[in-house]
């Protein structure tokens, strides 16, 4: 008798152990298919044409549009570079370099997907229409609170992501990610 309850425990366990090692490979997946550059993610094999099985599970569970392989890639953001989760509430600096791309546009959603930005005329910011200092890098501010320069104005409370699509960028194919680098989120003020 005791041999089975040991079993059905060691059963419990190992289905325990494996279901949520599963979990945790779809929804963050920094050690299997996904790239982490400080808070900013990345699945580099979803527009692949042999993508891994992780990288299959991650496409059918968000269930979004990726760009292909040639077209680019796409980063996400959910905290700031100190680790603490992006709030609407919150006035964000983004400050830095991009890896080198055509061009790249920074937008604010919500955990659902949908854009949070405050004017529909400019839903988004891109790296056409920017500020740069001398070395290339730009100075963003997002958030609720005017902020002089380049600012992107959203709306709503909680939670939010940003989404860095890189279009045309030499990364896309997976190469060069020891070299790249990404720009900071730094938190300001909160309302």
């Amino acid at each position: 008798m005791r041999f089975i309850v040991y079993l059905l425990y060691a059963a419990l366990i190992a289905l325990g152990l494996g279901l949520g090692l599963s979990y945790y490979a779809l929804t963050d997946g920094r050690l299997v298919g996904a790239r982490q550059i400080g808070p900013w993610l990345a699945w580099p094999e979803t527009g692949g044409p042999h993508p891994d099985p992780y990288t299959r599970a991650y496409l059918a569970r968000h269930g979004a549009l990726q760009l292909g392989s040639s077209e680019g890639l796409r980063f996400v953001a959910e905290t700031d570079s100190d680790g603490q989760p992006l709030d609407a509430a919150c006035t964000y600096l983004v400050d830095g370099k991009t890896p080198t791309a055509t061009l790249w546009t920074l937008s604010a959603v919500d955990p659902d997907g949908r854009n949070i930005a405050v004017s529909a005329s400019l839903p988004y910011l891109d790296s056409y229409h920017l500020t740069r200092a001398a070395d290339g890098s730009a100075m963003i501010a997002i958030g609720p609170n005017l902020v002089p320069g380049d600012w992107l104005e959203i709306a709503g409370t909680g939670a939010f992501r940003l989404v860095l699509r890189l279009y045309d960028t030499p990364i896309a194919g997976g190469r060069d990610w020891s070299s790249s680098e990404m720009p900071s989120i730094t938190r300001g003020r909160c309302a």
